[in-house]
């Protein structure tokens, strides 16, 4: 099965601030409680997990980065310099702000001691491996193996692989925890939502993508390449409710959405053919279906990235 791109986690969508490796599907949200929401308990965890979120989607790049390098190199011997392809790494971005945010998020109420514990020594692995492939980067891009024989390349080795599998760890880890917290926080936004604005379309975009993550959640991975075909399909049904009952909001409110209208329904469309054709393969997505992966990934993130402004410009 190729190696999936990572999927990119949503930001809330706007109850406190404006808007895998793949982490273990969180269990799904309980239904919005009968009893009123609390609006500052809810907000006070949105801020705390936003700038999680922020740091975790930035830093997303270094996943990339390990694959691109994984893609061309031997983990357990290295580069050689005979290898067909040279392909170096992906540069990473600048993250300082998104570190020095998610720092200061660790001191803030509610406690989640797991979580923060996670993101300290997240921050930490991650600090450990940025200054290693800024590094090796700059030694490919420069192709300085041509000259020396790969005897840098041998030597950057030996610190890249143990920096990649301990920040490879710390994520894995991180992404658990945050999903748990994450789907109990989206539960109780989308109720928040509805509790002071009804059902409009804040709250149908924050519904939509609410079961879209519960779906992508449940992906096949490099780890669990056999998908739970049973709470797959409840979770594309549950967000097959979702999209249709967004349509027929905009039918009603024409201008409700900006850009993000169709994407949803153009998700479920493919979505709907990958379940189809894991269904042939018993969920096995080593048998075919696996291919379709790295296009669903990617317009699931641009559904996340259009979903933080789909009501802001709208008519």
């Amino acid at each position: 099965m190729n190696r999936l791109r990572a999927v990119t986690l949503g930001l809330f969508l706007g109850c406190a601030t404006a808007a895998l490796a793949q982490a273990p599907a969180a269990p799904a949200p309980a239904a919005a409680p009968a009893a009123p929401v609390d609006a500052e308990a809810t907000r006070a965890v949105i801020a705390r997990l936003n700038p999680y979120v922020a740091l975790l989607n930035r830093t997303m790049r270094a996943t990339d980065s390990i694959a691109r390098y994984e893609s061309w190199v031997n983990m357990n011997t290295g580069p050689t310099g005979k290898e067909r392809i040279i392909y170096g790494l992906y540069s990473l971005y600048d993250v300082r702000g998104e570190i020095d945010k998610a720092k200061a998020a660790i001191a803030m109420p509610p406690p989640m001691p797991a979580l923060d514990a996670a993101i300290a020594d997240y921050i930490k692995a991650y600090e450990t491996l940025a200054p290693l492939v800024t590094e090796a980067d700059g030694y490919y891009t420069r192709k300085d193996y041509t000259d020396d024989k790969m005897a840098g390349g041998k030597e950057l080795h030996a610190r890249l692989a143990p920096a990649m599998a301990a920040f490879r760890k710390e994520r894995a880890r991180v992404d658990a925890l945050l999903a748990v917290e994450k789907a109990k926080a989206d539960a109780a936004e989308l109720a928040l939502i509805e509790q002071t604005e009804g059902k409009k379309a804040r709250w149908q975009v924050a519904n939509v993508m609410l079961r879209a993550r519960q779906a992508v959640d449940l992906f096949p991975s490099q780890n669990r390449p056999v998908v739970d075909m049973p709470a797959f399909e409840a979770a594309v049904l549950a967000y097959a409710a979702a999209v249709k009952e967004m349509d027929a909001y905009s039918a009603a409110n024409p201008g409700s959405f900006f850009v993000f209208e169709s994407r949803p329904r153009d998700f479920l469309g493919k979505l709907r053919t990958f379940r189809d054709k894991l269904q042939k393969s018993k969920g096995d997505a080593r048998k075919g279906a696996g291919r379709d992966l790295d296009w669903l990934v990617r317009d699931y993130n641009m559904m996340v990235s259009t979903s933080r402004d789909a009501t802001r410009f709208a008519k």
